[in-house]
């Protein structure tokens, strides 16, 4: 009977101990579960960041003097191209001529607001406009008149007294000259800048603009 106990009680105690070891042996895999899982979390943080430094790094694109003359150059250029554009909506008798305008002022608008930002974010001055001086004594057309194609305040006075037939003509015969000196000052920028979204509005700028210089030849009559 004593030894009936006796063996009773010893398979309990060898039962208590592998019950122990096995919570044991769970409890040591859980932690080296979560040691795992926070060393994968580490290191996936790591990659993440290393990976929004070199993001942001590659957003700083490089640019030049060349591409900054191109913006100072080019807002004010399109901003006559819009003052002259937006005369036509009252001026022009050619519904053709009058098409072409909102077209101008469609295209050369955002194009104003693109380098303008390149401008502020590469700390340097952005061109005033002109338009915005209309009613300031002493406001000069002539300002920028050395740039290619700009007209001078004296041509400017001119289309703005013209109207209808007269209008067209004149407005077309500027716009033409104005546009050839869009696309000299683009294909500077195309050939010689270095910021990669400058070179690439110039090349827009030659391909469209050159199609409408054809195009207001053709409203000329001139083939």
């Amino acid at each position: 009977m004593r030894n009936t106990r006796t063996l009773t009680r010893r398979a309990a105690l060898a039962a208590t101990a592998v019950t122990a070891a096995l919570v044991l042996a769970a409890c040591g895999s859980d932690s080296d579960s979560d040691s795992d899982s926070d060393s994968d979390s580490s290191g996936h943080e790591g990659h993440s960041s290393a990976s929004s430094s070199a993001s942001a790094g590659t957003t700083t694109a490089a640019h030049s003097a060349q591409d900054v003359s191109f913006a100072q150059g080019m807002i004010p250029h399109h901003q006559q191209a819009l003052e002259m554009a937006k005369l036509a909506a009252d001026r022009a008798s050619s519904a053709e001529v009058k098409d072409l305008a909102a077209r101008i002022e469609k295209a050369q608008d955002p194009e104003i607001q693109t380098m303008s930002g390149w401008l502020k974010s590469w700390g340097k001055d952005v061109p005033t406009s002109d338009s915005s001086m209309e009613s300031m004594p002493g406001m000069d057309h002539s300002a920028h008149s050395d740039m290619p194609g700009m007209m001078d305040s004296k041509d400017m006075a001119k289309l703005e007294k013209a109207s209808g037939a007269d209008f067209d003509t004149m407005f077309l015969t500027m716009m033409i000259e104005h546009h050839k000196g869009a696309i000299e000052m683009a294909t500077t920028e195309k050939d010689k800048g270095e910021y990669g979204p400058a070179t690439s509005m110039s090349d827009g700028i030659i391909t469209a603009q050159t199609a409408e210089i054809t195009e207001m030849n053709k409203l000329l009559g001139k083939n």
